[in-house]
């Protein structure tokens, strides 16, 4: 069996991809940047059955995220899907009147360079396999901009404009590519923004391979 790559991954979202994706036969590449977490969090997956492993790398360092990726396919086989859905940091979110070029150049490298960066070290992989399937997660500034939340909300359409790029691109290669926009919060028992619901819904993304852009609720809500 194949790998998925989960950039961002964490207690909550990335852990119940993990189960879900797992459940499926897939070995699971965590990859975040404390490495004692990844540790502990692929330990309690591997206490269900889930082979997991972690990985450490922070995505504004290319170097460190494409050698986490060499290691993870090195050590669990070749990265089938790609989930990117690291959580952006509380600053990354200052007003538009108030943020300078000097604010965006976190975003940027969190949001695009990380994102460029983590699909060009697993694609030729993807394309030896004759498949593969690459998931965006973001928030719903990615398509609703917010003046309060600049940061994201430039950087986040900056993004979904490389995915829905290469979605069409990569098509003919059997690779499909696919958004999956959360507005609000991650919120634990919520009928639609539950971890384990999203999990569900990132599980269908890859299965079904229909569409780009997808929305787990209403963008108000």
């Amino acid at each position: 069996m194949t790998t998925i790559a989960i950039i961002g991954a964490g207690p909550g979202l990335g852990s119940a991809v993990a189960r879900r994706f797992g459940r499926e036969g897939f070995d699971v590449a965590l990859v975040a940047r404390d490495e004692a977490r990844l540790d502990a969090l692929a330990g309690a997956l591997g206490a269900e059955g889930v082979n997991a492993r972690g990985f450490s790398a922070d995505v504004r360092e290319p170097e460190q995220l494409r050698d986490a990726l060499d290691r993870a396919a090195a050590h669990l086989g070749p990265v089938e899907v790609l989930q990117y859905s690291p959580l952006p940091r509380r600053d990354f979110m200052r007003p538009v009147l108030e943020t300078t070029y000097l604010d965006l150049v976190g975003p940027v490298e969190f949001s695009v360079y990380g994102p460029v960066t983590a699909v060009q070290q697993v694609l030729p992989g993807m394309r030896e396999l004759g498949r593969g399937t690459i998931l965006f997660v973001n928030g719903g500034t990615a398509v609703l901009p917010h003046q309060d939340r600049a940061g994201t909300s430039i950087a986040f359409a900056a993004e979904s404009a490389y995915g829905q790029l290469l979605h069409h691109a990569l098509a003919d290669d059997g690779v499909h590519v696919a958004q999956l926009i959360i507005p609000g919060a991650i919120v634990a028992g919520h009928e639609r923004k539950d971890p384990g619901v999203l999990a569900d819904t990132l599980w269908r993304l890859h299965r079904d391979r229909h569409g780009f852009r997808h929305f787990a609720d209403d963008l108000d809500a």
